[in-house]
C-alpha cells in the first residue's frame, strides 16, 4: 500500500489541461491498475500543487499537509516539482524571485524533511518556456527565461541525486520536441504536453521500481 504526495506549482496542479495535468493522469493510471489487480495493489495519489508556488512555499506547508495524508503502516512516496517560479527574474530590481543560493537551501531543507517520511523522494524537472513570458504578461517587469529555469533545474538535480533521491529530466526532453506548440500561454503545457510529462514520470517510476 502506497501513498503518493505531489507538491508543486501550477504545472503540477495541471493548469490549462482539461484532463487535469500529468499528476491527475498518474492518478488515473494507478486507479486503473488497482482495479485491474482486483485491489491487490493499492495507491492513493494526492495532488498538492498550487499555482505560483515556490520551493519556499512548499517548505512552509510541507509537514502540515504531509502529516494529514500519511498512514503509519503504508509506504509514502513524495514527489516535488518546483523551480520555474523561483527562477523568475525581475528586470527592474535586477534580482530573482528566489536567489539560487536560497533556492538550494530550501530544497535541502525540503529533502531533509521528506526523509523523515519516505525513502522514495523524487523531483520532476521543469519544462522550457517561450518568448511570450519574456516579460510575463501577468507579472510586471518580470520574466521567465530558459537559461534560468535550466540553472535551477540543475541545482535540484544535484541535491536530489547526491542525497539518494531521484530526478526526472523533463527540460532537455522537451527541447528535443516542437515544445512551443504545446505551451498554452508561453509557460503552461497543453494536454499533449501533460501527456508527455505523464509518460516520462510513469516510465521512470516503473523502471526504478518506485511503483
Amino acid at each position: 500500500m502506497s501513498r503518493i504526495l505531489i507538491f508543486g506549482d501550477s504545472i503540477a496542479y495541471g493548469a490549462w489541461d482539461v484532463e487535469g495535468g500529468w499528476a491527475q493522469r498518474l492518478r488515473k493510471y494507478l486507479d486503473q491498475k488497482i482495479i485491474n489487480s482486483g485491489f491487490e495493489l493499492y495507491y492513493l495519489v494526492y495532488n498538492l500543487g498550487i499555482d505560483g508556488e515556490t520551493a519556499g512555499g512548499i517548505l512552509e506547508r510541507f509537514e502540515n499537509e504531509a502529516k494529514l495524508r500519511i498512514w503509519e503502516n503504508e509506504e509514502t512516496i513524495i514527489i516535488f516539482s518546483t523551480g520555474a517560479n523561483d527562477s523568475i527574474y525581475n528586470k527592474t530590481e535586477k534580482s530573482f524571485r528566489c536567489p539560487s543560493k536560497k533556492y538550494k537551501e530550501n530544497l535541502k531543507q525540503l529533502f531533509s524533511l521528506a526523509k523523515k517520511y519516505s525513502d522514495k523522494i523524487i523531483f520532476v524537472g521543469s519544462t522550457p518556456v517561450d518568448r511570450r513570458v519574456d516579460p510575463i504578461p501577468w507579472v510586471p517587469d518580470c520574466s521567465y527565461k530558459n537559461e534560468y529555469i535550466k540553472k535551477y533545474d540543475e541545482i535540484a538535480k544535484a541535491i536530489f541525486e547526491n542525497n539518494g533521491g531521484y530526478f526526472i529530466e523533463i527540460f532537455s526532453e522537451f527541447e528535443k520536441l516542437d515544445y512551443e506548440k504545446m505551451l498554452t500561454d508561453g509557460v503552461h503545457p497543453d494536454s499533449k504536453g501533460h501527456e508527455i510529462i505523464f509518460k516520462y514520470v510513469k516510465n521512470y517510476l516503473i523502471n526504478n521500481k518506485i511503483i
